[in-house]
């Protein structure tokens, strides 16, 4: 029977939860909003229409990479490869496409497959041997480094055509402003039909359920979380091609994390691994999916940088690529304990440190400053997981 609750039976329900240390993405979307309306503050030109479609395009190669980052993290594990991955990755399109004259289809092909060959033997590393994988791939981060530079040869650096469509898509391909009013109403749908649909089984079954107005009212928050910001950014160039790839590989991540077999697996081995297999879990199947996964977002995100930058070089993939990839997930809210962050993580972490990246750039202060505000933030993102860590257990939902 359905257990009329209502929109501030919902509210109640939140500052529960809140209060028993789940608070979700709560304290990244509060950082993120302090953080746009200081840089506003500062400079009038942090919110304008520009510099945000810049900043969206900006996230994109990284945030992908993150992606990955987040799938071995709710298993309590890391990848510290990826930077590397994702250079060789870019290195592997370049000499293909433009040295080799191969394909441009068959170039981003092999690309992708090398990521999936990192997992693999990733995978096969650590369920084979038991190495952990702060080691693996420690090691990886040195091997594929040098992989990437000998695939590059001597030359070090090569630019891929601006007329080839990878470097269209990265740079200049942006969603006529209909069709992103399109996607966006779309999108509000799908959530209120699923919503529906969820609330109906669960009505059938004699459990609670969501009632119709707090349902609509989700659907109109989500409609207008979306167009606002779609709005928006139509007032320049729009919708970038390369960004709404990103988020399509989010909500496709988290739909694969929440409601699959396999999605519901990765939790259970991130919250207890001998529990998960004494279920009846493949423990080794999620392991390597898992690091393949990471590693072939890993080379994805390589290959939209490349075409971002139209070139791939010795420096593909290195400087803060890797630390930035790795600390999107844990400031977006995935647990370095394991099983705990969601897909939104890559997603509401590397808009945070973009979003100090651009406002410092904006203020004409160098990169050290940068680099100790995006580490301080880092920092307080793992004290406050740590935090509420201690509360859930203090409130048994550990």
């Amino acid at each position: 029977m359905i257990q009329p609750h209502g929109i501030g039976g919902t509210v109640r329900a939140f500052g529960r939860r809140v209060r028993s240390g789940d608070i979700g993405s709560l304290p990244v979307v509060i950082g993120l909003i302090l953080i746009w309306v200081a840089f506003s503050l500062l400079n009038p030109n942090f919110l304008s229409s520009t510099n945000l479609v810049n900043l969206t395009l900006q996230c994109a190669a990284v945030g992908t990479i993150s992606i990955g980052i987040v799938l071995v993290l709710l298993l309590g594990e890391i990848d510290l490869s990826v930077g590397s991955v994702s250079g060789l990755s870019a290195a592997i399109l370049a000499v293909s496409f433009v040295n080799m004259g191969w394909p441009l289809p068959v170039s981003l092909s092999a690309s992708l497959l090398a990521g999936v060959a990192v997992g693999l033997l990733y995978g096969f590393l650590y369920t084979r041997f038991g190495v952990p994988s702060f080691v693996i791939t420690l090691a990886g981060l040195l091997g594929f480094l040098g992989l990437q530079l000998w695939v590059l040869g001597s030359t070090g650096s090569i630019n891929i055509p601006f007329d080839s469509w990878i470097v269209q898509f990265a740079q200049q391909w942006f969603l006529p402003d209909w069709l992103s009013y399109v996607l966006v109403v779309l999108t509000a749908l799908a959530y209120a039909a699923q919503l529906f649909v969820t609330a109906n089984r669960r009505a059938a079954a004699g459990l609670s359920a969501v009632p119709a107005t707090s349902i609509v009212v989700r659907s109109v928050f989500l409609l207008l979380v979306l167009g606002v910001p779609a709005w928006y950014l139509n007032q320049t160039r729009g919708v970038g091609a390369m960004f709404l790839l990103f988020l399509v590989l989010v909500v496709v991540m988290n739909f694969f994390l929440t409601r699959t077999r396999w999605g519901r697996s990765v939790y259970a081995v991130g919250g207890n691994v001998e529990a998960a297999r004494r279920s009846g879990i493949n423990v080794t199947r999620v392991y390597i999916t898992v690091f393949v996964l990471c590693s072939t977002f890993a080379a994805l995100g390589g290959i939209l940088a490349a075409g971002r930058l139209a070139a791939a070089n010795q420096g593909s993939g290195g400087g803060d690529t890797n630390l930035n990839a790795i600390a999107a997930a844990v400031i977006g809210g995935a647990s370095l304990f394991g099983g705990r962050g969601s897909a939104f993580s890559a997603l509401l972490g590397i808009l945070v440190i973009q979003s100090i990246s651009s406002g410092l750039t904006l203020l004409n202060l160098d990169s050290s400053i940068r680099y100790m505000i995006t580490g301080a933030v880092l920092l307080l993102a793992v004290i406050v997981d740590s935090l509420s860590r201690r509360t859930r257990v203090s409130h048994g939902r550990a």
